[in-house]
């Protein structure tokens, strides 16, 4: 009923509410005054009631009956201490050492919610969630081999709601693209804070990493520049395709305020294309081509439109092939002709963010990675938030998060104790 070694059980008792206790006490053993050596006596034996896990369906409670000891000699200045056991709980903590391990895994890798643990257990949110971030602490502390050799580095952006009115910040992620790991989480979108966790792991977790990888984003380019400079910098191709889609719709919302004077309506003919627009050419086929050509005939008398789609459907040609001498070329003469004074201004600033990155665009076609892994991080991570209704504490948020994404080494969480 106890499973636990040189455990007296002392007996059992139901109380109001269906709760039951179990009353313990630790096997009698000499200890001698940390200080002086002198034998100590028992001064009292004060009862100290510890969450544990339910017992034949049952919410429990373990009442320890510890022991404080004091020292006999008067000259002695180290007055009383209370006996510690880790095997039934830690410093501090209110649940017992095997109920918080559960709890740790059940919210931890299992995702689920604090409230519905501790409605299992019985007992107060506050009491399980304190629980649940003091051994995740641990178990990553402990995981010494978590940070292995990492050949590439993805960075990207998550928007999290914390602190009392629930304002909107970001966090930034940085991942193990090539294991698909979570190493950790920054707050913030700037590069200050993932330059100082780079700065941390030292030369030697730098020099390993070959590849970096991000979306169009300046601050995380900057990151690599300064703290990983022999890296390979790899701009995403679904971020790349996407502003270039953004640019499309961009164009098409001005140009349907320009011609009609309000925004997208349901007969409107560009706004009945905004999805034949952003789909894929081969996959319009006859009918659907034909269908986006009469309908930006009735919409789009300038044609601006129409270029920044023709504009898209080059950017993804881009990736149709492996040849990065090509694509380098191809990226330099399309961002030279969008700058034409006569295309719109849309295409133009398409055209300048393609010759700031290309040469980030073109190493994807020799690197071949990519930010995909660090984007379905985001989504496990996303799946945590939804699990808790959102967190008010960034502490809480991180040490969930690499729980559940960062691949700890669980087979360790029996031999961590939060101090």
């Amino acid at each position: 009923m106890i499973g636990l070694p040189a455990i007296t059980f002392l007996g059992c008792e139901d109380s109001s509410g269906g709760v039951g206790r179990i009353h313990v006490e630790t096997t009698a053993t000499p200890v001698g005054c940390p200080r002086c050596g002198v034998l100590a006596r028992v001064k009292d034996r004060p009862r100290v009631e510890l969450v544990d896990l339910p017992l034949f369906g049952r919410p429990t409670r373990l009442v320890w009956h510890k022991r404080r000891w004091a020292c006999p000699d008067v000259d002695c200045e180290m007055g009383s201490w209370t006996e510690e056991d880790d095997r039934i709980a830690g410093p501090r903590q209110v649940l017992t050492s095997r109920a918080a391990r559960w709890a740790t895994v059940q919210v931890g890798r299992g995702a689920r919610s604090v409230n519905e643990v501790a409605h299992e257990l019985r007992c107060d949110w506050h009491t399980v969630n304190a629980t649940v971030v003091a051994y995740g602490e641990a178990l990553l502390d402990a995981d010494v081999h978590r940070f292995a050799t990492v050949s590439a580095l993805g960075l990207d952006e998550v928007m999290v709601r914390d602190g009392p009115y629930r304002r909107q910040r970001f966090s930034t992620q940085l991942v193990d693209v090539a294991r698909g790991q979570l190493l950790d989480i920054v707050p913030g979108r700037s590069g200050a804070e993932p330059m100082a966790w780079l700065a941390e792991r030292g030369e030697g977790f730098r020099s390993a990493i070959e590849y970096g990888t991000l979306d169009l984003s300046g601050p995380y380019r900057r990151v690599f520049e300064v703290m990983v400079p022999g890296a390979t910098l790899v701009a995403d191709p679904f971020h790349v395709v996407r502003h270039a889609t953004s640019k499309l719709d961009e164009c098409r919302r001005r140009v349907q305020n320009e011609t009609l004077g309000h925004r997208g309506r349901k007969d409107d003919p560009l706004y009945r294309g905004r999805r034949l627009l952003t789909r894929a050419k081969e996959r319009l086929g006859d009918k659907g081509e034909e269908k986006l050509r009469g309908l930006l005939r009735a919409g789009d008398p300038r044609g601006d439109v129409a270029t920044l789609w023709q504009a898209k459907e080059a950017v993804r040609e881009l990736y149709a092939h492996a040849d990065a001498e090509l694509a380098t070329e191809w990226v330099s003469e399309l961002g030279r002709d969008l700058q034409d004074a006569d295309y719109p201004i849309e295409a133009r600033s398409l055209g300048r963010t393609l010759l700031r990155w290309k040469n980030e665009i073109a190493a994807w076609h020799t690197a071949h990675v990519s930010n995909g892994p660090t984007e379905a991080i985001n989504n496990l991570i996303k799946r945590v938030k939804r699990a808790a209704f959102g967190f008010t504490s960034f502490r809480n948020y991180r040490i969930r998060s690499l729980l559940y994404a960062g691949k700890p080494n669980w087979s360790l969480l029996p031999t961590v104790i939060p101090r």
